[in-house]
Order: C-alpha cells, then sequence, then structure tokens
C-alpha cells in the first residue's frame, strides 16, 4: 500500500483498544486533563524518538472513530495545524499545546466527534509534530514511521490516565501514525469483507485527485472521482442484465439482489464514514453503467 502524504508534519494518534465492548464515558477532556496527558505521550514518544522533544506536540483531548481521521485531506489533523500556528510564542522553543472541552464542557467545533460512529472497538486521539525546521521534522516524521507500529505501545501510566480521564475499559494503548491506522483500517476491512471497498477509500485519502473503479463482478458497480464515489442503482432487471444471470432467473434470485442491495448500503455507510459523498446513479435499461458513472 502506498504511503499517505500528510504533509510535512508528524500525524498521529494515541489509539485506545476498548475492552468490552462499551463507549468511554466522556467524549472528550478538561483542559487540565489534555494537558496531563499529552504531556504524558510527548514523554513516551521522546523515548521511541529523541528528537520529538525537539518538536511542538499539538494535542487535542477527544476521541474518534478511525474513519473520522482517514479522510481526503486529513481534516481533524490539519485543525489541529490551525490551532498550533495560531497559539502565542512561536519561534521561541519547542510547545506543549493541548486543547481540551471549553469552559461550558463542551467540545468545540469542528472538533466533535460523530455521535454515529461510536459503536466500534477503537477509539483515537489524534497529534500532531511539528517545528520550525522542515527537514527536523521530516526526520522526526521518518522515524516514527519505522518505530511506532513494532515499539509503540503507550506506557502504563499513560494508558491508566487515558483509561481513567475518558472513563474507559482499555486493553491496549499504543501509538500510530496516521500511515499505519491506514495500514491497520486496510486489514480490518480485509477481515470484514470489505477488502474490495478499500482501494477507492485509500485513493480518496492518500491521492484525491486520481480516479479508482470497483468494477469486479458482483461487488456493486462504484467509481471514485472528484472527491465523490458514484454507485450505479439497478432495478432487478437491470441488475441481472448487468450482472449476466439472465432475465429469465430474475425471479428466483429475488433474495440474492435484496442481499446486493444490502451491500450497496453497506459500502455506503462505510464510504461517508469516511468523508466521501455518495451519489447513486439510476441505470436505466439501455444504457451504459459504465458510461453514466464516467460523467
Amino acid at each position: 500500500m502506498s504511503k499517505p502524504d500528510p504533509g510535512m508534519n508528524a500525524l498521529g494518534v494515541l489509539a485506545l483498544e476498548l475492552a468490552g465492548g462499551d463507549a468511554p464515558r466522556h467524549a472528550a477532556l478538561s483542559s487540565a486533563q489534555a494537558g496531563e496527558l499529552a504531556e504524558r505521550i510527548g514523554r513516551d514518544l521522546a523515548k521511541l524518538v529523541p528528537g520529538v522533544s525537539g518538536l511542538d506536540l499539538v494535542f487535542f483531548g477527544a476521541h474518534f472513530d478511525p474513519a473520522e481521521v482517514l479522510r481526503p485531506g486529513w481534516p481533524i489533523h490539519r485543525r489541529l495545524e490551525e490551532l498550533q500556528m495560531r497559539a502565542p510564542g512561536r519561534n521561541e522553543g519547542p510547545r506543549l499545546l493541548a486543547f481540551g472541552t471549553n469552559e461550558d464542557g463542551e467540545v468545540p467545533l469542528p472538533l466533535q466527534a460523530d455521535t454515529t460512529l461510536t459503536g466500534g472497538g477503537l477509539r483515537v486521539v489524534p497529534f500532531v509534530l511539528t517545528g520550525s525546521e522542515v527537514a527536523q521534522t521530516q526526520a522526526v516524521a521518518e522515524a516514527l514511521e519505522d518505530v511506532l507500529l513494532a515499539q509503540g505501545m503507550a506506557g502504563a501510566d499513560t494508558a491508566l490516565l487515558a483509561q481513567n480521564a475518558f472513563g474507559a475499559q482499555i486493553e491496549h494503548a499504543r501509538y500510530f501514525t496516521v500511515n499505519d491506522l491506514a495500514a491497520m483500517m486496510s486489514m480490518q476491512y480485509d477481515n470484514q469483507g470489505l477488502a474490495a471497498l478499500w482501494p477507492l477509500i485509500e485513493t480518496a485519502v492518500l491521492a484525491p485527485q486520481a480516479e479508482e473503479w470497483l468494477d469486479a463482478a458482483p461487488e456493486p458497480l462504484l467509481r471514485y472521482a472528484d472527491g465523490e464515489v458514484r454507485m450505479a442503482l439497478f432495478d432487478p432487471a437491470g441488475w441481472c442484465n448487468f450482472y449476466n444471470h439472465g432475465t429469465g432467473d430474475c425471479e428466483r434470485l429475488q433474495g440474492i439482489y435484496d442481499q446486493y442491495l444490502m451491500r450497496q448500503r453497506q459500502m455506503a455507510a462505510v464510504l461517508e464514514a469516511h468523508g466521501l459523498p455518495v451519489l447513486f446513479v439510476h441505470c436505466e435499461p439501455g444504457q451504459e453503467p459504465r458510461e453514466l458513472l464516467a460523467r
């Protein structure tokens, strides 16, 4: 799998594997809690890559579904970069910039996690490492790529603090770069029978100006281009014709057609979780579906 190009900065997450499937009780931490957790994260990362201590660590104490991080343009991490640019003290040495809830205990927009994506067993807390010297930042980013996947377990006190602060039963807490997270999600989708869909997501996230098709029967027909996914929508006769089932078998295959529609809905939900709008394109009899999707 090709690696994302998230820019000059090192983008990563603290990944929290939840025990028992229970969602954390708290969506976000207070500023004080976020600062304490950020200090321990910085310490853990600097033990693995000493150059981390020479960079700004920008951290937001809220947890997200991995799909919210793996979206075109890296929106959550870009928001952290914007906060870093606005914070006082630039060019005055490495800073620890930790953000939490406001005075009313609310999560500021646009850093509120999607409440419809809270059922997964893995939650991720984003951070950015950046400095004034591009070469220095890139050296740290490359070093993190080399070590985090194999050695990136969080310290025991870091994991305990995250568990207590978020109100979650955490089985494992470890660090990933966004590249590591993408690779892990690719394997997870493979295990869930969604391997065919990953190339579209990967293209949208890593190379959003490119084009990618899913054209592998009996899967739904999809095309990614220009920031959206177009999916062919067939009536039963059109489905039978496109997938070469034969019009005489359509009634007998109604159950398989229903499964096909469920598969479409499943794929659309996954794509939308990754921030990709899905446009259903109705294909009338006699029309070429691939030509319709390519318009």
